[in-house]
């Protein structure tokens, strides 16, 4: 007889309505097909040839953090009794890496391919890779040089016997294996050499004037095999490589008592090279014997061995591009492009007194990143920035930004910086950025524990007299320099109060560890972000059945919440038009009837990566917010995220432009099917093909050549300028924001902002800075209602 609480668990089942699959897809499957989408670029003549390389690179170093992290992941729960379901497909893990696994060799055949192609394309215009068996005798002299002088004393072969067992392979690294034919009776052995990482890779073989040749040093080991083990005989040869499983969740590993929390990142990633195996890569040929003692010793089944007949590993080929021969550079590579100068700044004036003058958006990397770096450094030196404070989850090596915070704080300012240790493979970098800042004097915290902070917010607060004046900074992307050269991603400078106020409090409940702050103007993820994009749902489902046009846009890396998901659904039943751009993962199908008949949904990927995310609810745009986060449940619910709404009407019109653009992109765009397959976007009798990535550095190029020097830094607001049929296309799918019936933005506050302020003059611009409530834009003598300014009757109150 079934227990009260089976009675009660089965009771649930029946008042729960059981999942409609019909209208989504696995998850991991849906970034297979991204990632093969990827690699369509690589087959893409229109694309320069070396620059086709890059993509099959590109799609190798996707794969594989995808193995290393999900596939490893889901490894792990497939070793459970009772596994998870997934809810978006109602397959257990154990499902799902199988059908991950099945997947795997018609992509890498595909990748193989295109790689061998290309390269002998690449070889017949006299950029040429040796491989050991094509060697001139010129060629192979050079190369036994070259290993006897650099390669051989550096390099440690292991005999794998009784007495020297199988080592730890590392996550990622190289290895030349081999049989070895013993000089005794004894049974064949096993030869291991790592390739060393401490070299160079790439090595380059002298060649006629007007080419370039090289040879890996994997090559280079290879080719002089034969005298690397003393008197034992290689029989077979091949390179491997190990991918591990990476993921691993630093706050389950539990911080030790007194122990540093980047002391206790230090020993996670140290103990993540030597996680369970996933895969294992073959270059080459090993005899079965061989192939199996090193499968066995990994615990690797056969379906997780790979084997190919290319380079393993093709990070070396950005390292090669330099190398290039001057006359080949514009045939094998893209046009070089340098991010323009934003029209509406003017560099040789104060940034800060142009954004309390009113809003700037930054558009990279079609823009540069420099106004927001000169603000910083500006702010390190002012003497009226009283504190600085930032999110940083990914930097550049080399930061311009962290070193202005250091300047900041060695000239006596606040310095408060939220580094996240847990940015999974920068770890190492943002360690040591972090005791860089500590030791400076910033004061360093870190994200709270389960939540990581993906959030990219700054704030630079100014004592002006008696009032305090803020600038915010909110992106889509990370403040890392190297990134906004070549991803897409929006950049907000304001000094709106209402957005100043929630940014402080936000910092305030980081230091406190507080993640259920109320906000008035920002959507805060865990608590506040999915709600808010619910209410812009709602609003719109309202509409629809009440016989209004509705309509939702969004711009998304991802998306795989299901709640988020089953409301677009929803949404789709109620007559609301839901366009989507989703560069990579969509467990949602469009187009499946009754279900997402009126859910469009495209991808594009071509020379930079998209990765700005936009949500916008109605036809007559009245709601814009753009975001640092996607729509996946691990950051609607388990990081701590941001989404900014965008008030300023030339900010709004920007935005709208841009991405009007590119929904008319009928080059790189692709469109979703209801089979969850990706296929060209059709293009329309006697239309032109649009290439929106290409129309955007046009574009870029275009206002920075019409902009006046000095930049008069009210010249865009009409800027979406050729606002031909683009900008009112627009306008009739993105949104524009309408702050009453969101749950941050407010009516009256957007009201004082003037439409026309990328046009204001210098006079008018201090006086619509009042009729905001900005403090700090006039001097009104002894800071009258607060602003707190300089005065004209003592001066600078500093």
């Amino acid at each position: 007889m079934p227990s009260k609480i089976e009675k009660k668990q089965a009771a649930a089942k029946l008042r729960k309505p059981p999942r409609d699959f019909s209208y989504t897809q696995n998850r991991e499957l849906s970034w297979l097909r991204f990632d093969n989408r990827v690699l369509d670029e690589a087959f893409d003549e229109t694309v320069p040839l070396f620059e086709r390389l890059k993509f099959v690179s590109i799609f190798e170093s996707n794969l594989d953090e995808f193995l290393m992290v999900r596939v490893g992941g889901l490894s792990d729960l497939a070793e459970l009794k009772k596994q998870p379901v997934d809810n978006k497909s109602n397959m257990t893990a154990s499902e799902q890496v199988d059908a991950v696994m099945a997947e795997m060799p018609g992509l890498l055949t595909r990748w193989e391919s295109i790689f061998k192609s290309i390269e002998g394309k690449l070889d017949a215009l006299g950029v040429h890779r040796a491989r050991v068996d094509s060697l001139t005798p010129e060629e192979r002299t050079f190369v036994t040089r070259y290993f006897q002088a650099y390669v051989s004393p550096v390099i440690s072969p292991l005999v794998i016997d009784p007495r020297h067992p199988f080592p730890n392979l590392r996550n990622g690294a190289l290895y030349l294996a081999c049989g070895l034919d013993g000089v005794t009776d004894e049974e064949s052995l096993l030869g291991l050499i790592e390739i060393p990482a401490s070299m160079n890779r790439v090595v380059e073989i002298p060649s006629p004037a007007g080419t370039y040749s090289y040879i890996l040093l994997e090559d280079v080991i290879l080719a002089c095999l034969d005298s690397c083990f003393g008197s034992y005989k290689p029989l077979d040869r091949a390179l491997i490589r190990v991918t591990r499983n990476a993921d691993i969740d630093p706050d389950g590993e539990g911080v030790e008592e007194e122990e540093d929390y980047r002391q206790h990142m230090k020993r996670i990633l140290k103990k993540r090279l030597r996680l369970q195996p996933v895969v294992l890569a073959v270059s080459g040929s090993l005899e079965k014997a061989t192939l199996k003692t090193i499968r066995k010793a990994l615990e690797l089944s056969r379906r997780s061995v790979f084997t190919c007949d290319i380079p393993l590993d093709l990070g070396y080929v950005f390292g090669i591009e330099g190398k290039i021969p001057e006359h080949l550079r514009n045939e094998l590579l893209f046009t070089p492009f340098k991010p323009q100068p934003n029209p509406t700044i003017d560099m040789t004036r104060s940034i800060r007194e142009q954004v309390l003058q009113h809003d700037k958006l930054l558009f990279y990397p079609y823009e540069a990143m420099n106004p927001f770096l000169d603000l910083v450094h500006e702010a390190a030196y002012d003497p009226e920035c009283i504190s600085l404070r930032i999110t940083l989850y990914r930097v550049a090596k080399q930061s311009r930004l962290c070193e202005s915070l250091i300047d900041a704080a060695e000239n006596g300012k606040e310095v408060t910086v939220l580094m996240e240790l847990r940015a999974r493979f920068d770890e190492q970098n943002n360690i040591e950025w972090a005791e860089r800042l500590e030791e400076a004097g910033c004061t360093v915290i870190y994200g709270s524990e389960g939540f990581k902070c993906h959030s990219k917010i700054c704030q630079l607060t100014y004592r002006e007299g008696m009032a305090l004046t803020r600038l915010t900074l909110l992106g889509t992307g990370n403040f890392n320099e190297k990134t906004a050269k070549l991803y897409s991603d929006f950049m907000l400078m304001t000094a709106h109060p209402g957005i100043g106020e929630d940014a402080n409090l936000f910092f305030r409940n980081l230091s406190l560890g507080n993640l259920r702050g109320d906000y008035r103007f920002l959507g805060v993820a865990p608590v506040g972000l999915k709600p808010l994009i619910m209410r812009g749902l709602d609003r719109e489902i309202q509409r629809a059945l009440a016989g209004e046009p509705a309509r939702v846009f969004f711009k998304l890396n991802s998306l795989t919440d299901r709640e988020v998901i089953d409301k677009i659904a929803e949404a789709s039943c109620a007559g609301v038009r839901v366009d989507m751009i989703i560069r990579g993962i969509s467990c949602l199908k469009p187009g499946v009837p009754g279900k997402t008949e009126n859910v469009h949904v495209r991808s594009i990927v071509g020379r930079f990566l998209e990765h700005a995310r936009v949500y916008a609810f109605g036809v007559d745009s009245d709601m814009i917010y753009l975001s640092s986060a996607d729509m996946m449940t691990r950051n609607t619910e388990h990081r701590v995220e941001i989404a900014f709404p965008v008030l300023d009407p030339t900010c709004r019109a920007l935005v709208h432009e841009y991405m009007g653009m590119q929904l008319r992109d009928n080059v790189k765009a692709r469109s979703l099917t209801s089979d969850g397959t990706w296929v060209p976007v059709e293009r329309a009798e006697g239309e032109k093909p649009f290439n929106s990535q290409e129309a955007l550095l046009e574009r870029a190029y275009r206002n920075a050549e019409a902009a006046p020097e000095p930049v008069i830094e009210a010249k865009p607001a009409p800027e979406p300028q050729p606002a031909t049929p683009e900008v009112q296309k627009v306008q009739a799918t993105v949104i524009e924001p309408e702050p009453a019936p969101v749950p941050q933005p407010e009516p009256q506050v957007t009201k004082p902002a003037p439409a026309t302020s990328a046009r204001r003059d210098k006079p008018a611009g201090r006086t619509k800075a009042i009729e905001r409530h900005r403090p700090g834009r006039v001097r009104m003598g002894l800071g009258l209602i607060g602003l707190g300014l300089k005065t004209l009757i003592t001066g600078k109150t500093k």
